[in-house]
């Protein structure tokens, strides 16, 4: 049996409008793709957006693709935590690339800090060697002027989605199903990410949290703001987000349909 995972899609499939050299590349490696895929008896997909792009462009057949919905958490591990309604705590998880919405959450927190002087926000993070990677004295930048706090790359990150009131993504990024706002979701954390292909499918808009357009600024401050002025929101959508982690999630549910396509 041949089996093959498809993460994400990553860096060449971000932009909407790519570049020249972004499109030829894309170009090189859909090539890529429907070769090495040919003979795969399964391809498993994380969201429905990648897996509906690669039936529409023929690089694998409709009865190949297996849709997983996400890496699945440990939902024993990651387990609901009490809400932090102060101070209100923003936290995000990434590499340290501009796709993934890095500048814009450090714009939002020096125009939420402006504004709401009692506000944290978290950077968990590393430096990363992709062409989209922020600069160090970028993101001291940030810390230097009291915008966020950054304690780099983290090895456990439960510490810090214990101190989290909502947890923020405004990627931009070809993400499969971004593995930090799962395990968010299973401390029952209220989300705020993009509306666009994997991270949509950890959010319910209005009932876990809101979905924002893609380097919108203004509508990422205002989601956050809401939180702020309605701190009970950090209750009720935590609890819906854990609801949705158990129902979408679960590394149990999503291991069985692995091994299945495996032929176990």
């Amino acid at each position: 049996h041949r089996v093959v995972l498809m993460a994400g899609l990553g860096y060449a499939f971000t932009e909407t409008n790519p570049s020249l050299r972004r499109r030829l590349l894309r170009f090189v490696i859909k090539q890529m793709y429907r070769a090495a895929l040919r003979r795969a008896d399964a391809v498993l997909f994380f969201n429905p957006d990648d897996l509906r792009e690669f039936c529409e462009e023929s690089i694998i057949h409709p009865e190949q693709a297996v849709l997983l919905g996400g890496t699945g958490v440990d939902l024993t591990q990651f387990s609901p935590q009490p809400p932090v309604l102060s101070p209100v705590t923003f936290t995000l998880a990434a590499r340290l690339l501009r796709e993934k919405g890095i500048e814009e959450f450090a714009e939002a927190a020096r125009l939420i800090k402006q504004r709401y002087l009692n506000t944290r926000f978290l950077l968990l993070g590393g430096l990363d060697t992709n062409p989209g990677s922020l600069r160090e004295v970028e993101v001291r930048r940030w810390v230097d002027e009291g915008v966020l706090e950054w304690p780099g790359h983290v090895p456990d990150v439960k510490p810090y989605l214990m101190q989290t009131s909502v947890y923020v993504l405004p990627s931009y990024y070809r993400e499969g199903v971004p593995r930090s706002t799962q395990e968010a979701m299973a401390m029952a954390r209220p989300v705020i990410t993009t509306d666009v292909p994997g991270c949509r499918e950890t959010v319910i808009d209005g009932i876990n949290g809101f979905l924002v357009p893609p380097r919108n600024l203004g509508t990422l401050v205002e989601a956050m703001e809401r939180f702020i002025r309605q701190p009970d929101l950090i209750i009720t959508m935590g609890q819906a987000s854990r609801k949705l982690a158990e129902e979408r999630f679960d590394v149990q549910k999503i291991n069985a349909i692995i091994l299945q396509a495996m032929g176990f």
